[in-house]
C-alpha cells in the first residue's frame, strides 16, 4: 500500500511539474517575462493614470485607475486611505470609500473602515496594459428598462 501511495505521489509531482513548465511558457509568451538569476522583470505595464474605468457589471469593485507602486497596506497603515477616506476624498478629488466599507458583519456602522474591507486589493485591482490570456466575448447585461 505504501508503494502505491508513493508512486501515486511521485506521478502527481511529475505531472504537476510538467503543468507548471507549460504555464510558465504561456506566461512568458504572453507577458514577455524574463527571469535572470533571482531578479524578475515586471510582466505587465500598468496603465497611466486615467479617469474612472467603466464597470462591466453591477456590484463590480471599481478598478484602480492609477499606479499603486509602492503603496503599503499593513495592519497599522493603509496608503489608500490617504486620499480615499471619508475625511480626505473631497479635498484630494479621489473617489470616496463606499458606505458599505464602514459596516461590520452585522451591518453596524463603524467610525473607521471595517477590518474585513481594510485590505483594498482583495477586491480592487489596477488596470494593466496586457493582452488577454483567453478570448473574451463577455457582454454586460442591459439594465432594467433599457
Amino acid at each position: 500500500m505504501k508503494l502505491i501511495t508513493t508512486l501515486a505521489l511521485a506521478a502527481g509531482i511529475a505531472l504537476g511539474g510538467i503543468g507548471m513548465a507549460s504555464a510558465q511558457e504561456l506566461v512568458n509568451e504572453i507577458g514577455g517575462v524574463t527571469i535572470e538569476g533571482n531578479s524578475k522583470v515586471n510582466m505587465f505595464k500598468p496603465e497611466k493614470d486615467q479617469s474612472n474605468i467603466q464597470r462591466n457589471f453591477q456590484k463590480q469593485p471599481p478598478l484602480i485607475p492609477h499606479s499603486i507602486k509602492g503603496y503599503n497596506i499593513t495592519q497599522n497603515f493603509n496608503k489608500c486611505m490617504d486620499c480615499h477616506s471619508r475625511d480626505r476624498a473631497e479635498e484630494t478629488g479621489a473617489t470616496k470609500v463606499a458606505k458599505s466599507h464602514y459596516l461590520d458583519r452585522e451591518d453596524n456602522k463603524l467610525k473607521n473602515i471595517s477590518p474585513r474591507r481594510y485590505f483594498c486589493m482583495q477586491c480592487h485591482v489596477p488596470q494593466f496594459d496586457a493582452k488577454p490570456l483567453v478570448e473574451n466575448t463577455y457582454k454586460p447585461a442591459t439594465k432594467k428598462g433599457e
